[in-house]
């Protein structure tokens, strides 16, 4: 089993700008800023990962059955859970060439070569940094913003096995 810390990534970005932590505020994401995850007790984790049944979604504990829940990922999370929920559709690979375009303004090329670079509709997360880094020396918040929100979702709430890559289809909620 690998352990990684993707809220250790999310440190590496530092505090945003004022100009950018407004535009995250707007969208409700702020205590995303400063989740972490501590997983330096490996074998409190490892137990847990043993009792989960992939079938339910669940942990089965001595005292019972254990489902997470929508209130407890607000309440670990601090995040609102209101509304409807949004539905990502599957992206073929030129669509997410033009979210990047779009949503981030980098060339066709580059979007090209980041996409075949990951295999698919993903990006790095260092290449999310500095593109971040460049678009804020360049005092492009909003593509800055969306950039720092992607890395966000990507390392917090839908961090996934790879621990380097970030699927492109979030950049469709912003």
């Amino acid at each position: 089993m690998k352990l990684s810390s993707h809220g250790r990534k999310v440190q590496k970005f530092g505090r945003p700008v004022v100009e950018i932590e407004r535009l995250v505020a707007a969208t409700r994401l702020s205590p995303l800023i400063a989740c972490s995850l501590d997983t330096s007790n490996r074998r409190l984790i490892s137990t847990f990962a043993k009792r989960c049944h992939k079938e339910t979604c669940s942990f089965h504990l001595p005292v019972g059955e254990v489902t997470i829940t929508l209130d407890d990922v607000a309440s670990l999370l601090h995040l609102p859970i209101t509304g409807a929920f949004h539905s990502f559709k599957t992206l073929h690979i030129d669509e997410v060439v033009l979210l990047l375009i779009e949503l981030l303004e980098v060339s066709v090329d580059e979007a090209r070569a980041k996409t075949i670079q990951c295999h698919g509709a993903y990006v790095g997360l260092s290449w999310l940094r500095d593109h971040y880094r460049s678009k804020c020396d360049a005092a492009h918040w909003t593509i800055a913003a969306r950039a720092y929100m992607l890395h966000l979702l990507g390392c917090i709430v839908f961090a996934n096995k790879s621990a380097t890559h970030v699927h492109v289809v979030f950049l469709d909620a912003f």
